[in-house]
Parts: structure tokens; sequence; C-alpha cells
């Protein structure tokens, strides 16, 4: 469980991206979601402290705000919106790189099950010894999400790790996730576009308001409202439940009318 007290950041000569957030990440799939340039990705970044923000973290109930590098690669995994540069390594050897804090001077048994039963999570162990510079987008995004997963950490940050994906690996991975969480009790924080992957697949939903603060937390049910949606997002929408209860989010028009993008 991962808990950032009073966490604040602004860029130099900027105005704070978000001002004094206490927030609480279980060991579930959280999912962050809010308007472009709302902080979601630079929080994620500041979770893993690649930028310096003013504030403290704690893991449970160690504080782990000036933890070493060491320390906070055992700890949590990051995988950016960037894609990684292309390698000439094989597939399996691409995500056997996410072991290397385990790796000694051969690579052993444990190692190389270690990598073929995430791959096969993922349904691409078939593409084990393929060039990694030869796969799609998708396809890389995938070995990409796999090399994370490898080191086994107790928290993971992911940054729209659906983006590139196709409808199907889209769904694959959110089940995948939610899997995870459930039999490994991984935390997984994740920055989502997607309102109806979010309602569907996410635990605990935070909405950053685009204005330095969260809007609201909660489950999917208690935070996709139409409120939110015209206070955030700028869109009217209607929000309505699939056959087992999940919300589904119908949008219909922006909150601007036509005449203001028409010159008369």
């Amino acid at each position: 469980m991962i808990t950032t007290k009073n966490l604040s950041f602004a860029y130099p000569g900027k105005s704070p991206v978000f001002k004094n957030l206490s927030l609480t990440f279980k060991n579930e799939f959280n999912v962050i979601i809010g308007p472009n340039a709302a902080g979601k990705s630079t929080f994620l970044k500041c979770l893993f402290h690649l930028l310096s923000p003013s504030g403290r973290f704690f893991y449970g109930n160690r504080d782990i705000t000036n933890i070493t590098l060491k320390e906070r690669i055992a700890l949590m995994a990051y995988l950016p919106q960037e894609e990684v540069s292309s390698l000439n390594l094989t597939v399996f050897e691409t995500v056997l790189l996410g072991r290397l804090p385990y790796l000694n001077l051969h690579i052993t048994k444990e190692d190389a099950t270690c990598v073929m039963k995430i791959l096969e999570t993922l349904h691409i162990s078939h593409l084990a010894q393929t060039s990694f510079s030869s796969l799609s987008g998708g396809q890389q995004k995938l070995v990409s999400i796999a090399q994370t997963l490898v080191r086994k950490p107790k928290v993971l940050l992911m940054d729209e790790p659906t983006n590139s994906l196709d409808l199907q690996k889209q769904l694959e991975l959110c089940e995948v996730i939610k899997e995870i969480t459930r039999h490994h009790h991984i935390g997984f924080v994740v920055v989502l576009h997607d309102l109806n992957l979010a309602a569907r697949f996410g635990d605990r939903v935070f909405v950053f308001d685009g204005n330095g603060g969260i809007y609201n937390q909660g489950s999917p049910e208690e935070v996709f409202t139409e409120n939110m949606l015209k206070d955030v997002y700028g869109v009217h929408a209607e929000i309505k439940q699939d056959q087992t209860g999940v919300p589904v989010i119908i949008p219909h028009m922006s909150v601007r009318t036509l005449d203001e993008h028409i010159p008369v």
C-alpha cells in the first residue's frame, strides 16, 4: 500500500501541477483519470522519484521518501508512455532484462521460466524468439509490459499501458492486471484515458480535476457521474449500467456550444 502525504510539485517557473495530495493506493487496481495536462503522468513520475516533489511517501507504515535507488527498484516498477528503444534482441532477451536485479552470471531455469510464464500470460509466447525491432507498436508495448511484470515488484506504476493496443489486447491486459492484484497482492497505479476501461476494471478510481487537486475518488459506481463528466471533462454524457452493473459512459457532446467554434 502506497500513501502520499501533502504531495506538491511544480516545474520551474510554472504554477503547481498538483498541491497537497494525500492519497492511498491499496494492493488493487487503482486507476487515475482526468483531462489532458491534469498532472497524471507527472504524479506517476513523482511516485517513482523521477521528479522531486515536496511531501512524503509511505509503503505501509514505512517512510520511503528517501530510500535508495536499489531499494526503490526492488519495491516498485514504472512503465512510461514512451516505447522502449528498438533493440537488436529477441523478445525473450528483452523481457529477461527486466530481471537484471536478480540475475547472476548465468541465467537460471527460474529466470527462463519466469519470462516464459509472463509471455504466456500476455499471449505473446509465440514471439519469444522474434526480434523486438520487427514487432508492431502494439506488440512492442506488450513486451515492455512483460519486462515490467517479470521483475515481480510490490507496486507497479503504468502510464497509459493500453495505448496502441487493439480492443482485444486492451481487455486482456486489464484482465491480467485484475488477476495479478487478486492472486499476488501487487498494487497497480495505472493512468487510463479510456473511461469505460477504468469503469469496468478499476477497483478504485482517482479523478484529477485539472486544477491541482482531486475531484473525487472511490469505486467506479461512486466516481462516474454525469456531473463529474461535465465538471472535469467538459462533456454532456449519460451513465448507463450493463447487465453486470458496471457503469457505461455514453458521451453526447461538449459543453461548449458549436457556435463558439465557428466564426460568424
